[in-house]
This record gives structure tokens, sequence and C-alpha cells, in this order.
């Protein structure tokens, strides 16, 4: 029987002909001749002698091998009421009247469309379509604000926009529409056309000879072939928190995209071709790419795009009612949905209401998943409970516990081991290899595999001096951690400026940016506090103007609701304090991690570097005052 260890010393000794072979389960139009294009070194493509066509490899061609009638897509949307099973013949269908209707509007191989939606099959038609005609999408978020959204169509500069008329929270109705047209207004590129999906619980009002029907715009228009690529072409750009508040743009080309995806789904999830697959996540984060569109079509499964929350629609169970109704195998989520069920029903008195025994394992990623709750998933579910580690830049896992291949023994606290593909190394700050237990900047020689970044769009500068250029010959994640004897990964914290709120990587930089921009602040700190359950809230510190009398509350209100105008609800910003001044070092940095470890009530050792031990205090009375602190 193979082990994970003959795979990853398979793959290690013979990367070219270990992802070749990987390369023969995708429909080439043009087949690779080779695997790895490294020409132009340190910066690599994978398969770019290859034509392909994505969209065809996720539906045509299980409609071609006659599997048209099988379940691609299953829709479950409690917050609506509303459930629809669509199959892989009807997507072929969607994706043909929905490229047909982009090209006929001007839409081609190249051009970027961006995808403002929420979560309902059309979002993942969208991004089939448009990787049909060989465009370019883009996903953003829906709750993301028009400010935020404009910054990503000026970088983007996308010919049309797909977008809905609203989203659906429990309680509320958010109107997308006006946010798209004042994101339009302040973008300095606009694009040509908008198709609306029109939905029931908010109409939106059409701009003449801009906005058209979702559906009105694909009558009478030719359905839409698959437009054959290049392995090297971007199927999709999404965007990233960068530390300087400028988005980056996470390049993903065709070919290996689709090769390093359908190979995961056996290797690292143990699915196969028919078996239903859930990932409860986005559309617009990396997870919903990855695992709600392109990897389970890829391999042929089903989907399931579930619009809800973990609690409140109606209540703790949805997610086991969700399982047991439509047979899902897998289930992959985030931590804090886990947090949130177990808060709300800690006994697990909604699990024992449903026939869970279709479920195989579950999966989190998106943010360290403490050991509490990964204890009372395995206790509730009574299956492996899988914790793996990876990025918005790689697209998949870096580590993970291989279930197709061989399952791994557990370690608490650790997302298990170093997949194939990856060559995981902890480095020193010179760049020089950790001994085991020993907590360094976590790395990945290169080349990276198939299906990571090659570059950010329109920014191969930037891409190298972010990843590349700390650690010559290594990409760096940016996380810090260790590796056990064993080979285990344990990741420790961020080595930057990006906090994780709920599996969403936000940064604190982009934060501050916004409270600077008060016309009281004279400066500013954001900084990651950590939360029971949604990981880490964001926690602002600012230092009013000299001679500003205004009340303390009134201005922290204010700042509030300018991050929430600036970056949106999705950064839960709602702790602001006053302070007289912010501790710093000599030199003039704000000591974050310190504060950090404060606010946490965690042990530190005082800053050598530090300008004053005194402003520590106050920093710790002002923490103490929003709940936090209470033991440091």
């Amino acid at each position: 029987m193979t082990s994970y260890k003959d795979v990853y010393e398979g793959w290690k000794a013979d990367p070219e002909a270990f992802w070749m072979e990987a390369a023969k389960a995708i429909d080439w139009d043009v087949p690779p001749t080779k695997a790895l294009e490294d020409a132009d070194a340190p910066i690599y493509r994978w398969f770019a002698d290859a034509k392909m066509n994505t969209c065809w490899n996720a539906v045509d061609r299980h409609v071609a091998d006659g599997r048209g009638a099988q379940p691609a897509i299953i829709y479950d949307s409690p917050i609506t009421d509303a459930k629809r099973v669509i199959t892989y013949l009807e997507l072929q269908e969607m994706t043909q009247k929905i490229g047909g209707a982009l090209q006929a509007r001007g839409v081609g191989k190249g051009d970027r469309v961006i995808i403002y939606m929420p979560m309902v099959p059309e979002a993942v038609a969208a991004m089939l379509s448009c990787a049909r005609i060989g465009a370019i999408h883009s996903v953003v978020f829906g709750g993301f604000a028009a400010h935020e959204l404009a910054v990503r169509i000026d970088d983007a500069k996308p010919k049309a926009i797909l977008a809905a008329s609203c989203g659906v929270e429990p309680g509320r109705v958010v109107p997308y529409k006006p946010l798209l047209d004042d994101a339009i207004d302040q973008a300095t590129h606009k694009p040509d056309t908008c198709l609306i999906l029109q939905r029931e619980q908010a109409k939106a009002d059409l701009i003449p000879d801009r906005d058209l029907d979702w559906f009105e715009a694909q009558e009478g228009v030719a359905p839409a072939d698959c437009v054959s690529v290049s392995g090297a072409d971007p199927v999709y750009i999404l965007y990233t928190s960068g530390t300087t508040g400028q988005p980056k743009g996470v390049v993903r080309h065709n070919g290996g995209h689709a090769v390093a995806l359908h190979w995961t789904l056996k290797i690292i999830y143990d699915t196969d071709p028919g078996d239903v697959y859930w990932a409860a996540s986005d559309v617009g984060w990396v997870v919903g790419h990855s695992y709600i569109c392109y990897a389970p079509l890829l391999k042929g499964c089903t989907t399931v795009v579930f619009e809800g929350k973990p609690v409140g629609t109606p209540d703790a169970g949805t997610f086991w009612r969700v399982i047991s109704e439509h047979n899902v195998r897998v289930l992959f989520t985030a931590p804090t949905a886990f947090r949130a069920i177990k808060r709300e029903d800690p006994t697990g008195e909604f699990v024992k209401k449903y026939d869970l025994s279709c479920l195989k394992a579950l999966y989190l990623a998106g943010e360290r998943a403490d050991p509490d709750t990964i204890e009372w998933a395995q206790q509730q579910l009574g299956v492996p409970v899988i914790d793996h580690w990876w990025q918005t830049e790689t697209g998949w896992a870096i580590a993970g516990n291989p279930m197709g291949v061989e399952q791994l023994p557990v370690k608490l606290g650790s997302p298990t081991v170093a997949m194939p593909g990856y060559d995981v190394q902890i480095l020193n700050e010179g760049g020089h290899p950790m001994a085991p237990g020993e907590l360094g900047a976590i790395c990945v020689k290169l080349p990276m595999p198939p299906g990571c970044l090659p570059t950010l769009w329109n920014a191969e500068e930037r891409y190298l001096k972010s990843y590349l250029t700390a650690f010559p010959g290594y990409y760096e994640t940016g996380d810090a951690g260790m590796m056990d004897e064993d080979g285990y990964l344990y990741i420790m914290a961020r080595t930057d400026d990006v906090i994780n709120v709920a599996g969403h990587r936000l940064s604190t930089g982009a934060m501050e940016e916004v409270l600077a921009a008060h016309p009281d602040v004279a400066e500013c700190a954001v900084i990651g506090v950590t939360d029971q359950l949604k990981g880490q809230l964001p926690l602002g510190f600012v230092c009013l103007n000299a001679g500003c009398d205004r009340p303390h509350e009134e201005i922290a209100g204010e700042c509030v609701k300018l991050v929430r105008e600036q970056i949106g609800p999705v950064a839960a910003f709602k702790l602001v304090t006053v302070v007289d001044r912010l501790p710093k070092t000599r030199s003039g940095k704000i000591l974050r991690a310190t504060m950090v470890k404060i606010a946490d009530s965690a042990e530190f050792k005082m800053p050598a570097t530090i300008d004053d031990p005194v402003i520590l205090d106050e920093i710790k009375e002002a923490l103490k005052g929003l709940g936090y602190a209470s033991t440091a």
C-alpha cells in the first residue's frame, strides 16, 4: 500500500515526472511536453506550452462522458428558504448563455470581469463562464465597501461587472447595486457593461446603456464555446490584503490550477467523482474559488452552495441538516463556524437530531484550529477532524493530512505535514534552517508547485519584493512557526500586520490608514486581539490632535463608522480606545506585538528598545476599559 512518505519522496525525487503524471487527469487541447518552465526563474510557469480550457474540464467533459444528469451544484439557502439542484448539463447551458452574453458585449480572451455576488449558483456559473471564454475573473466579496471595490476596479480594469441586486443576511437585506454604483463613480476606470441578477428581496434600478438584466442579456445570443487558452494564461485574479492597504492581485494560471486542484481532491480530501463535497465558505475567498467552484467540479463531484450561517439560520443545527439532507461526504469550513456552533449548542443536542453517517471527515482551515474546537468536533461527529494550512497565494494546502493516501496521526495544534509539491523549511533571519522545535520563518523552497501564484497582477516587482526577496531561493509565507522531529508543522503567528477575522485575512495597516484620515486623529495603531468566536478582532488605538476636546466616545464611534464604510462590515471593527500616546522603540516603531500580548494577558519581555516603559501601563489601563488585559 502506498504511504505518504512514498508519495512525498516520489515527488521530491522527480518533480517533473510527478506533475506530468498528475496532468494526465486533465483534458488538453494541446498536451504539455514539459511541466515546469524555469527559464525566467524565480518567475516560474507550469504547463506553459499546453492549451486547454478550465470550464471544459470542470463542466463539459462530464457531460461528454455521459454524466450530464448528475447534480453539479446543490444550492441550499436557509436564509431565503430556497433549494435548487443544477445538473452538469444545466450548468453547461448556464455557462454557454452567460459566456455568450459577455461575448455579445465585446468581452473576450484576456479581458477582465469583476464578479460581485452573494452565495447563489449564478456566482459559480459566472466564474466558469469567464473561464469558458478565456476572460479573467476577479471575484470581490459582496460584503466589501464601495471604496474597496473601486480600488479593485481600477487595478483589474474590467470590461464587464457581473453583480446581484442584493445579498441577504440574517434579519437584513444588503442592497449591492448602490455599492456598485458608488464604486464605479469612485473608480477612474469605467466598465462597459454590468449584468445584474435581480433578486426578489431587493430589485435594483438599472442605468441605461450600461446595466443589463441578467437573463434579458442572455436572450438571443449565440451560446459560447470553450476557448482554448495557454496553460500559463490567467484564469483569475483574487485580491488579498496588502500591508500597505493596497490590495495584492494574486494571479492563478489555468494549467497548473486545474492540475493541482483536481489532484488535491483525492489525495488530501479522499473524494471521488459523484461524491458530495461541501466547502462552507464564500466564493469571494480563496476557499470558495478552489473548493466551492473549481476542485469539486474538475473532479466530477457535486458541490454545495450554501447561503446561510452556522447559527441563526435558523439554529445551530443548520450544518447537520445540510449534511444529512444532501448526503455530504466531506465538510470543509473555518474553525470560527464550529466555535459559533459550540457556543450555541455545547452539548451537541442538535447533532443528535440528524443522521450524519454519510460524513467521512471534517476539514478546518482559514485560521488556527484551537485544540478545544477540534476535540469538541471529534466528540460530536465521530469522524477525523483535519486541520490543514494554506493561503490565498498558494490556492491549496501547504500542509495537511493526506487522507486519500494515508491517514496520519493527528497532533493537536498542527496542520500535520507538508504536502507533495511543498519543500517547507523553517529559517532564521539569515536564511539558515532551524533545528526541530525552534521558532523561525516558515518558507517554501522554490519552485512553488502548480496552482500557486506565479506573480501578482501587473506587479511583478511587488511580487518579488513581497514573497521572494527576504529569503533568496524561497517563498516567504509571512508566518512564523516550527517543525517537530516527525516533520509536523506548527503555525505560531503572522510575521506581518495581516490579522485573521473569522477566516478572513485583513490588513491592520489598511485600517490604520482609514483611522488616520479622521480629522481629530493624530496617530493610531490597530492590532489583532484574540477572540473566542472569530479567532481575532481588530482593536484600534487613537491619539488625538492637541487641543481636541471632543468627547472620546463620540470620536471612537466615528472611527468605527469610518472603518465600516471604507473596509466594510467584514472587518468586524468595533473596538476603539483613545490614548495619550503609543508605545514605541527609540527609532519610532510602534510596538504592536507587545500591545497584542498585553491585550491577550500573555507574558512578555520588556522590549530593550522601548522609548518609555511607563506607556505600557497606560496601554494596559486602556485595554482593561475594553475588557482586555485583565490579568496581565
